[in-house]
């Protein structure tokens, strides 16, 4: 690999993890406010809409890392040779899911950010409590939600252990077993937290 492809694949992790995995959480915590009602709800997202420098913040710390992350991840998913067929084993599948839920995540992510941050923009339709329930009283858009809730959920959970490993943070074979369990149930907590949010809705 070269040095410019070394460097690249560095910034891809750090950029899919710093400011995108902090997104995620800070995302699904605003949405679990619908548990606490409408009106809760709607406080929270008027509350971060009023954010000073809310458009500078979306465009250095948000869209821009997730172009970056999902550009160069198309890249890597098209370069990856899938083997699982041939050799099963637990961390050759996660390799595995890790690219298929890349595809998945990407796709609902663009789907979800056209939904409603671009079509409040263009078109000013309200993000609120009563917009997401219409969405997701649709049981084909609301198992999509699910479905795409847990690929990003598990994209990011599994990539934060490349991200360990790859930057040297969990060394050898024991610290890399221990951080698996963790990432796993870091994996199943936000997406219970996430579906959870969605039920809130419907």
């Amino acid at each position: 690999m070269s040095k410019i492809g070394f460097v690249t694949r560095k910034v891809h992790s750090l950029a899919g993890v710093v400011p995108l995995t902090v997104f995620l959480f800070e995302h699904l915590y605003l949405n679990s406010f619908a548990l606490k009602g409408a009106e809760a709800y709607n406080q929270k997202i008027a509350f971060m809409k009023g954010l000073p420098y809310l458009g500078f913040i979306e465009l250095v710390f948000i869209f821009m890392p997730l172009l970056f992350h999902s550009i160069y991840g198309i890249y890597v998913v098209y370069l990856s040779k899938n083997n699982v067929l041939q050799y099963p084993y637990y961390r050759n599948w996660l390799f595995y899911l890790q690219r298929l839920t890349a595809i998945v995540t990407l796709v609902f992510v663009s789907i979800h950010i056209y939904s409603l941050r671009f079509a409040n923009l263009l078109y000013g339709k309200e993000v609120s409590f009563a917009a997401m329930q219409e969405l997701l009283l649709n049981p084909w858009v609301l198992a999509f939600y699910v479905i795409g809730v847990i690929a990003t959920v598990f994209h990011m959970s599994n990539g934060l252990w490349g991200f360990l490993v790859s930057w040297g943070i969990a060394v050898g074979p024991r610290a890399q077993q221990v951080l698996s369990a963790v990432c796993g149930m870091i994996f199943i907590l936000l997406s219970y937290v996430g579906i959870n949010a969605l039920m809130a809705f419907v």
